[in-house]
């Protein structure tokens, strides 16, 4: 197995959506020499709580906490403090609600990884879901400016929307779910996109679920995506 640089591993964020810690625990074991970045969404994260974060982080993973808060933002800051100092690497938030919600959040966050003696987490605002095809042109340069203004780190979006959102905010992460090897089915993500594609694009970490975990081979799909990311580098 050719060893993969950790510049290329902390680029691709492995999807554990999974209802049960152990089996996300095993498949994380699995696929580390591929991933540098465990994500836990709301599927887990209901099942397992604040140990799936605390887990995946003592295996050595950064690990994207991805529930997409949306709430008043006395309630997003008080749960993205909790997460930061957990150990969440990266959170996601709703764009839509608004720059003062996703302030709030980004620099309870901060926080609360400070309070914990962590690494800076990164605070991603959510831009228009890779399922949704019908929104407005208009909508993704709305959101990529009130995650500016708010001082996210980050977004995530669609492969096709990175250069536009890059335009908009370059010192942005783009972080681009949806990511499909080369003929595999798209399932329910309407704007999906190949590894290939996705580093084209210019998307700084890619966010890989079923096209590796639903695979006959998972190591040899990581494998696969893995070289394509190298090879766009």
């Amino acid at each position: 197995m050719a060893e993969v640089p950790d510049e290329v591993r902390n680029r691709l964020a492995l999807v554990l959506d999974v209802d049960d810690l152990v089996e996300a625990t095993r498949m994380a074991r699995e696929l580390q020499p591929w991933f540098g970045v465990a994500k836990v969404g709301l599927e887990l994260f209901s099942a397992a709580g604040p140990d799936a974060v605390v887990g995946l982080a003592d295996l050595g993973f950064t690990v994207f906490v991805d529930l997409k808060l949306c709430d008043i933002p006395t309630t997003v800051a008080r749960a993205a403090r909790v997460l930061g100092g957990l150990g969440a690497g990266y959170l996601t938030m709703h764009a839509f609600g608004g720059p003062v919600m996703l302030r709030a959040g980004a620099e309870a966050l901060a926080e609360g990884a400070a309070g914990a003696e962590l690494p800076p987490p990164t605070a991603l605002a959510v831009t228009i879901l890779t399922s949704d095809a019908g929104v407005p042109p208009h909508v993704l340069g709305s959101r990529v400016r009130t995650a500016l203004e708010s001082g996210c780190g980050g977004i995530v979006c669609a492969a096709a929307d990175v250069a536009e959102a890059k335009r908009l905010g370059p010192r942005l992460i783009a972080a681009v779910p949806g990511i499909r090897l080369p003929g595999a089915d798209a399932d329910d993500q309407a704007r999906a996109a190949t590894p290939q594609a996705a580093v084209a694009h210019g998307a700084d970490l890619l966010v890989v679920g079923r096209t590796v975990t639903r695979a006959h081979d998972r190591c040899e799909a990581a494998a696969a995506v893995a070289a394509a990311v190298a090879a766009g580098a």
